[in-house]
């Protein structure tokens, strides 16, 4: 198998990408390459039978638009530079199956050489999706402005959403046809187990004792939240448990400085890191987890059932509010909105009930954690007859 993770900002698509390559090659014979231009991709532990492939990264800027992480060379440049190392990948690994991260035609359309190819290679095409990817009518003017609704229906065999219809339906309202409906197939979240912890891992003693987890995923976009819970602890001596904040790798380093400073004239009630590639320990373990809401923290979230606060964000994209909303209307998770301002207190009153909130398996939804099963199964069905064994993947 040959997964694409585009990976253009924060971690979400890789660890996507990894979780899916694990679970496929455990005790079996298959071999996985993930093609990446995640500038983390090194930061995690090797797994046997997955190879990352890295290509030159890009970055989104403010305005929405992208650019080489290199300033000095220009985007069309890197985005053909990309585009070679995807096609000599395939061309190399000649994979039996090639699953594509949410963008149908890949970033700029880097992918569609090797879509174009894989029919007379005798490789399958999926696209797999997040449970939800944007706003309905903000996604609909995207995908028509790349086309990505044509690339769908002429390559890609089968769609696999990562999630459940209860909590949303990421193509609906984009006006594909009955075609792609049948290509589409609900897998579930994708449970997350507790790695074995690396030797060299280090904790701080915060951790140690009960405790929430304040994480905004990579980082990038993560500093409103973080400020908002260093300003409650600040504001309210009285929070009955310490807090954690994972900085996430990508948060600016002149905010990280101005938040380091104010915890340490907290000590004992916050501590921080920066990045830990095994951050499912600490989530399996906090009483209470505070995050923006974003789908790998989602699904350990679930996976390891712990009580929630989600601070969604709203731009540029709306997928964590629409997440966030969906699964607090289902009574999975517990929301609070910028929208009704940033004062400490609410977020005080929200820390000090989060140890006490419901857990999420309190609610009975059918196949909500299937994800990575449904995937073995569709992955034997699709390759078989063929050289890859994927036989009891799980």
């Amino acid at each position: 198998m040959l997964i694409y993770s585009h990976d253009t900002f924060g971690l979400g698509h890789l660890r996507r990408a990894r979780t899916l390559a694990e679970a496929i090659v455990r005790g079996a014979r298959a071999q996985v390459a993930i093609v990446s231009g995640s500038p983390v991709l090194d930061r995690f532990a090797p797994t046997p039978g997955v190879t990352a492939v890295a290509v030159p990264a890009v970055t989104k800027r403010p305005d929405g638009a992208y650019a080489s992480r290199d300033p000095a060379i220009p985007l069309d440049e890197t985005v053909a530079a990309r585009r070679e190392i995807i096609l000599r990948t395939f061309e190399a690994f000649r994979p039996h199956l090639v699953v594509v991260d949410k963008e149908p035609a890949g970033f700029h359309g880097e992918m569609l050489p090797v879509l174009e190819r894989a029919p007379a290679r005798g490789c399958r095409p999926v696209l797999g999706l997040r449970d939800v990817l944007d706003d309905p009518a903000r996604l609909a003017a995207e995908w028509a402005r790349k086309g990505a609704g044509a690339v769908l229906e002429r390559h890609y065999d089968e769609v696999w959403v990562y999630g459940v219809p209860r909590l949303h339906r990421p193509l609906a309202g984009l006006g594909l046809g009955t075609d792609v409906e049948r290509r589409l197939i609900y897998t579930g979240y994708l449970r997350r187990a507790l790695p074995r912890p690396d030797p060299a891992r280090r904790e701080p003693g915060l951790a140690g004792a009960p405790f929430l987890l304040v994480t905004p995923g990579g980082g990038g976009d993560g500093a409103a939240l973080i400020d908002w819970v260093i300003a409650a602890y600040e504001a309210d001596p009285g929070i009955p448990l310490p807090a954690l904040v994972a900085f996430g790798p990508f948060l600016d380093a002149a905010a990280r400085r101005d938040f380091l400073a104010r915890i340490e004239r907290l000590p004992g009630r916050l501590a921080a890191i920066t990045f830990d590639a095994q951050i499912e320990l600490l989530i399996g373990r906090a009483a209470g987890v505070v995050a923006m809401g974003g789908y790998n923290t989602f699904c350990e979230i679930l996976s390891f059932d712990r009580p929630a606060l989600l601070v969604p964000r709203t731009e540029p994209r709306r997928e964590q509010e629409i997440r966030a909303r969906s699964a607090e209307a289902l009574g999975l998770v517990r929301v609070l909105s910028e929208a009704g301002g940033r004062a400490p207190g609410r977020m005080a009153a929200a820390l000090r009930a989060l140890p006490d909130q419901p857990a999420p398996s309190r609610v009975v939804l059918p196949g909500l954690l299937d994800g990575l099963g449904v995937v073995a199964d569709r992955v034997r069905a699709l390759t078989a007859g063929r050289p890859l064994s994927v036989a009891e993947a799980l």
